[in-house]
């Protein structure tokens, strides 16, 4: 798609700032993580691996690759996490795709009670196949990931579903939740289960300082693996408007701006936007600012007489629904730089909660292509 190799560029340009960080955010804490995380995967009983459903190739957990032949065969089960911020049918895919690899693989909403109890029955129901034979066991699971994939969050939820003695509720720790990457220092268990009893090591996000290709920085720190701190959150946001530009999914607000519909719009908005703030409690924006941030977007693109497949053209109309953006935030006059900064940092926390839409940026491999090759 043309407008897809048009949107290339940004992606280039943000690979570079990463690449320029020098791997800045692999420190001390999380080398000693790495080490300490490769050392338990022999003797543990299970590995779930969480992934983010939005970049389930990009979010893979590199010490898990670099695995040397001769070390133990891991039972692993991989966890899509954010689901519910992903593209369903492109998740549907990755599932059958990882489980066509001969890996077990679900896609899990941390924030959902249902999803957690399914991932819970399948970590109970991989346990007993690995201890058939063994009566009253005990179970140990090592949850890992990269930074900011949803582990410490999951590892709550399981273990709010799955404590059973009312004599143990007092007593079970909570992980700490955060968005933020990089909170979890410590590795930490926690019983989920009884009968068998199961304990999960909860352990600190793992980030690879070498990127395999340079598609995977830009994305990472598009899903918050990598700190926005780190860069420019103005280079960011232009990154993900030029995602968001090459996608269909904003023609699915024409109701709002060709059809005037908008009581119906604002109605479907309300449903899901309440969900949002139960489940992200980091995002406080109003329903209002949220319609007039998508209709921004939306008439921004559908009046634009440029060529989006022209790398010029993108960036012109990039510029211009980022300062139509700064009246959809309601924001008050200020320096250029400081406005820019700001709407950046609003436009990327809509982005990350699931209120503009759902876009997975990982497709699946063409396995035709694979075996051609």
């Amino acid at each position: 798609m043309a407008t897809a190799a048009a949107a290339e560029a940004f992606s280039r340009r943000l690979s570079a700032a990463v690449r320029g960080l020098s791997g800045a955010w692999y420190g001390r804490h999380m080398a000693a993580a790495d080490r300490a995380i490769r050392a338990r995967i022999p003797l543990v009983d299970l590995v779930l691996e969480v992934r983010d459903a939005r970049v389930p190739a990009t979010s893979a957990f590199e010490p898990l690759r670099r695995r040397s032949p001769e070390e133990p065969d891991v039972r692993r089960l991989v966890a899509l996490n954010k689901a519910d911020l992903a593209d369903p049918s492109e998740t549907e895919k990755w599932v059958t795709f990882m489980k066509q690899r001969g890996c077990s693989c679900v896609a899990v909403n941390s924030h959902s009670r249902e999803s957690i109890k399914e991932l819970l029955n399948v970590v109970l129901g991989r346990i007993r196949e690995i201890k058939v034979g063994v009566s009253d066991c005990t179970g140990t699971v090592l949850l890992v990931g990269i930074p900011n994939v949803g582990k410490s969050a999951i590892v709550n939820a399981m273990h709010q579903i799955g404590r059973i003695g009312a004599a143990e509720k007092g007593k079970l720790k909570h992980a700490i939740v955060s968005s933020h990457p990089g909170e979890t220092r410590d590795i930490s268990g926690y019983k989920v289960a009884s009968h068998p009893n199961i304990y999960v090591l909860d352990t600190p996000g793992v980030l690879s300082p070498i990127f395999a290709n340079d598609d995977s920085g830009p994305r990472l720190v598009l899903t918050g693996a990598i700190k926005d701190s780190l860069l420019d959150e103005y280079e960011i946001a232009q990154f993900l408007l030029s995602i968001l530009n090459s996608m269909k999914e904003y023609r699915e607000w024409d109701d709002l701006n060709i059809l005037g519909n908008k009581s119906c719009f604002a109605d479907a908005l309300s449903t899901r936007s309440h969900h949002s703030k139960r489940q992200y409690s980091s995002d406080h924006t109003q329903d209002f600012i949220v319609r007039g941030v998508r209709q921004a977007l939306f008439e921004t693109i559908a009046t634009f007489q440029g060529d989006l497949g022209n790398e010029h053209d993108l960036r012109r109309l990039i510029e211009i629904q980022l300062t139509s953006l700064q009246n959809a935030f309601r924001l008050s006059a200020e320096s250029s730089d400081v406005m820019s900064k700001r709407v950046a940092i609003k436009l990327l926390n809509l982005y990350r909660t699931g209120r503009l839409g759902h876009y997975t940026l990982d497709h699946v491999p063409d396995v035709r292509l694979e075996v051609a090759a």
